[in-house]
């Protein structure tokens, strides 16, 4: 049975799969999740940055982030150490390996984004950020 919902409700409906729906799907392509790949990324920026500030900048629970390091400190993609000027900061960098693994997962995460956007033309991927830009400006008033 098919429900007539208002044009806001399936909009939201539609958003609301959409998030449940691409983290899933882009680890199962990419072999990362999302998140982590982000901490990657941040790290791929800098040489050694400081648990807090990559927590801070990715405004990302300090549990969940310590969570993610240490699996990925496990899989040999990064390194942790304390600061020898303050023991009670713990210093994070990218392994050689993670390095590496950050190059291929990002080429995982270009073709997976290609076949999301297959059949878009330009113009409609340029919509498409325009509209999300707006949409993110939006959840940012709230």
């Amino acid at each position: 049975m098919t429900e007539h919902y208002p044009e806001e409700d399936r909009i939201f409906e539609l958003l609301q799969a959409l998030n449940k729906g691409i983290c899933p799907k882009f680890e199962r392509c990419a072999g990362i999740s999302p998140t982590r790949l982000r901490l990657l990324h941040e790290l791929f920026q800098v040489d050694e940055v400081s648990q807090i500030t990559l927590q801070k900048g990715m405004d990302i629970d300090a549990a969940a982030v310590t969570r993610h390091l240490k699996g990925m400190e496990e899989s040999g993609t990064i390194t942790r150490r304390n600061n020898p000027a303050d023991n009670r900061v713990t210093l994070v960098s990218l392994t050689d390996q993670g390095r590496e693994r950050m190059i291929q997962y990002s080429e995982e995460k270009r073709r997976f984004v290609a076949t999301l956007l297959t059949g878009f033309n330009d113009q409609e991927r340029k919509v498409l950020i325009d509209m999300l830009n707006r949409l993110q400006s939006n959840i940012n008033l709230l």
